[in-house]
């Protein structure tokens, strides 16, 4: 939240607050584009799984590492997708800074569950390739890639920056 506010509060030179909602917004867009396109790719991968001759052979667990993975993969296009329908009801409204805060939060909501569905996607490719406790041990170094570079290097970057 407070990167929000900081982001929200940061101001070019000579720009008014409208200008800067503007940018802000545009920002946020072309960071979800990439997020939303990735997702659906990912999504639509996984829909498949299921219907494949060989997966209905896999024991309990993947079938529930399955699960939980594409349904991270739908909240995660939900909430990816989520700003179009809040800029289509709020379009005109006069609350661009309500729907920038708000985008915000759905993008991190949208990261968080696209995290769990690639971790949860890459187990479950794993798993045919390798026995179970390296599969798992690969995806939790992956998941510690992950928070480093999305969460721990820019929170650095910006401790140091101040």
């Amino acid at each position: 939240m407070d990167s929000l506010k900081d982001s929200l509060t940061y101001q070019r030179a000579g720009e008014t607050s409208g200008e800067r909602l503007d940018r802000h917004w545009n920002e946020l867009l072309q960071e979800l584009r990439l997020m939303q396109t990735g997702t659906q790719i990912l999504f639509a991968f996984l829909l498949g799984i299921a219907f494949q001759n060989q997966f209905h052979s896999t024991d309990g667990f993947t079938h529930a590492v399955y699960a939980c993975t594409l349904t991270a993969a739908a909240l995660a296009v939900v909430l990816f997708l989520a700003p179009v329908a809040f800029h289509r009801v709020l379009y005109q409204q006069g609350m661009r800074d309500r729907l920038v805060a708000i985008t915000d939060r759905l993008a991190r909501g949208g990261m968080a569950f696209l995290v769990i569905s690639m971790c949860g996607g890459l187990l479950i490719a794993l798993e045919v390739v390798l026995p179970r406790g390296a599969a798992v041990a690969v995806v939790a170094g992956v998941l510690v890639w992950f928070l480093a570079f999305w969460l721990a290097i820019p929170a650095y970057v910006r401790h140091k920056h101040r």
